[in-house]
């Protein structure tokens, strides 16, 4: 499988907003050329964005969520006091993605592998309370990621003893694989979290719900936020965004929800910062079942196969 990750469009390089938190570029490259210092990498530049994000947010008097650990993440040109009664699409995304994903663990006591593609400064493996026994994949940019480690170490961040936290470079060349190898049962129920995950165009998103569809089995969820220039690279193809976004998921075995942000932030009493629709909140469901759960029935069935042919034999 193709890496995930690319450089920022050079447009947006200089000046990373926090509403477009995704790397893209028009052209196919899989091979990240940004630079290893994180003043000048783009991959680091739109995590800290982010993070800077809910740094700000939490600073104020009434937040959606307080991030504890976004603070050491930024650097002090980043941090902006922001005194804008609206809130950004991404916070209001955050929240719901949150209180989403815990309502879910916690109302399925079987649901306990949760998988995170992330920008790979995503702070919820130590601010949230998880379950017990939650084991939690990260998928992303090794180098961000490492990062962003140890500056969280370095402020004493702590993943609770009893949540497995592993972390899957988005580079890798076989992501499902690896997964595999680290211990994700695609027999038992996952949840799986994309918000931030740098891309390289739509392929790249769909090798993404390809991935899903192997490993997740029926009835499992997969929400987050989806960057809107990937549906303008089909404009003259769909017919509407939800049309597409249709097309797009159900391809890969999954019924999926568009969610206004207007509404959103309704629900949370909160007004929305009126700006350019960068992103697509939504949340889908797998309708097929995985690989694993395909081959546990084949084997089940031929096993069944061979006792009756047995049983066939010993009457003749």
């Amino acid at each position: 499988m193709a890496t995930l990750v690319s450089p920022i469009r050079a447009a947006a390089a200089a000046i990373v907003r926090w509403s477009l938190p995704y790397t893209s570029v028009k052209k196919r490259s899989f091979a990240p050329r940004s630079k290893l210092n994180d003043e000048k990498d783009p991959l680091f530049q739109a995590a800290i964005e982010c993070a800077s994000l809910r740094f700000q947010e939490t600073l104020r008097p009434d937040p959606l969520f307080v991030d504890p650990y976004a603070g050491c993440l930024v650097s002090s040109n980043n941090i902006r006091v922001d005194t804008k009664p609206e809130v950004s699409s991404y916070c209001l995304a955050t929240k719901f993605i949150d209180d989403k994903l815990l309502n879910l663990l916690n109302n399925d006591e079987e649901l306990r592998q949760v998988v995170l593609l992330t920008d790979g400064m995503d702070t919820r493996p130590y601010r949230l309370n998880w379950p017990r026994s939650t084991v939690i994949f990260d998928i992303s940019p090794k180098r961000v990621f490492k990062g962003a480690t140890l500056k969280l170490e370095g402020v004493g961040a702590k993943i609770q003893r009893s949540c497995p936290f592993l972390h899957i470079p988005s580079e890798s060349s076989d992501i499902e694989e690896m997964m595999r190898e680290k211990g994700f049962k695609g027999t038992r129920p996952s949840l799986w979290i994309f918000q931030g995950l740098p891309l390289v165009n739509l392929a790249s998103f769909k090798e993404i719900l390809s991935i899903g569809s192997n490993l997740a089995t029926k009835g499992c969820i997969l929400l987050g936020e989806l960057p809107s220039w990937l549906s303008e690279i089909e404009v003259g193809i769909k017919s509407t965004k939800t049309r597409w976004m249709d097309y797009l998921f159900m391809s890969s075995g999954f019924r999926v929800e568009i969610l206004g942000y207007d509404k959103v932030a309704r629900d949370f009493g909160k007004e929305l910062e009126k700006v350019e629709d960068k992103s697509i909140l939504f949340i889908a469901e797998q309708l097929r079942f995985s690989d694993d759960q395909m081959e546990t029935w084949r084997r089940e069935f031929m096993r069944i196969e061979e006792e009756v042919d047995e049983e066939g034999f010993e009457e003749l």
